[in-house]
């Protein structure tokens, strides 16, 4: 028990860092514009709500929404006083909170393949080049009916998938906005408050937070590992983002790496929905063996090409 705890920790841990890496860097650019008061306003008071508030509260609402007849309280006792048949019951549902966060997860992994730019490294990166965008819409469209076919024994189960879909394009109309005003944040007649920032960086930090919760119902249903997991892979990527995360950027195929792992954790919980057993540990090695493999090998070119370099600037907090 101990040993399973320890490896979905791990497994969070990484993932959380590995899937807020572009969060951290919209966060680091903004937060060079701010006076140190709002830096440090944001650095100290902006984790506490991150992990506190979305990291503990996001979790616990998608665990109370596929029990919702012992109520939010009741989930929120149960969920913390480790009873047998609050585990039980969510045994029997895990099916619902798997499908829906496996569909988002597929589908974040599927918009990055076909229409992000990025340097190619695994074989699928290679195979779907920038003009094959639009299948992206096709894949989606066809996805959500495949899976609805599937589950049609089951409205839950349907209405899930149907979920997950809505909640991914849903936030995905916001990141679009996001990039948007990220940019105009950077332009030379900005003249927004650091309020206005901090607003900005808050609510951005909330939307990139339902990628690490929900691709932690991969590694375990329990609403303390999760907290704990995801709790630390936000403080270290607060680090991050204090210390410099253009560092960590230069890795041109780190990302590769994560968005590969969050299609392969996608994958992993829509079948695991439809009852296909699935190791515990897998979810933890695919994460830690393709980051790992991905980080290896930018850092290997980095040296090669002889332009690793340290950050030009660490964000302090006073």
């Amino acid at each position: 028990m101990f040993l399973t705890s320890l490896i979905a920790i791990l497994g969070l841990v990484v993932f959380e860092v590995v899937s807020s890496v572009d969060n951290a860097i919209v966060n680091a650019h903004v937060l060079k514009t701010m006076s140190a008061k709002w830096r440090k306003i944001f650095l100290f008071w902006g984790i506490i709500f991150a992990v506190f508030v979305v990291r503990g509260l996001v979790p616990l609402l998608v665990v109370w929404m596929s029990v919702p007849e012992i109520g939010l309280i009741g989930a929120f006792r149960a969920a913390f006083s480790g009873s047998s048949d609050f585990t039980q019951l969510i045994e029997e549902r895990k099916g619902i909170i798997l499908l829906g966060a496996g569909v988002f997860m597929a589908l974040l992994y599927l918009h990055w393949l076909f229409l992000e730019k990025k340097d190619p490294f695994f074989v699928s990166d290679k195979l779907i080049k920038p003009q094959y965008g639009l299948w992206f819409f096709a894949c989606a469209a066809v996805v959500l009916v495949m899976l609805l076919y599937l589950a049609r024994g089951s409205w839950h189960l349907m209405l899930s998938a149907a979920v997950g879909n809505a909640v991914f394009f849903i936030l995905h109309g916001f990141r679009e906005q996001a990039a948007k005003q990220e940019e105009m944040l950077h332009g030379s007649n900005n003249n927004l408050s650091d309020f206005s920032k901090l607003m900005y960086l808050e609510v951005l930090d909330a939307s990139f937070s339902f990628d690490g919760v929900f691709g932690a119902f991969a590694f375990t249903a329990s609403i303390p590992l999760i907290l704990i997991g995801n709790g630390i892979g936000a403080l270290v990527v607060r680090e991050l983002t204090i210390k410099g995360i253009e560092k960590v950027s230069q890795y041109k195929w780190l990302k590769n790496g994560a968005m590969t792992s969050i299609g392969l954790l996608g994958l992993i919980m829509i079948l695991k929905s439809f009852g296909v057993h699935i190791p515990e540990y897998l979810p933890t090695i695919f994460t830690i063996g393709l980051v790992g493999l991905t980080f290896w090998r930018s850092r290997q070119f980095l040296k090669a090409n002889g332009t690793l370099v340290e950050p030009e600037e660490r964000i302090h907090s006073h």
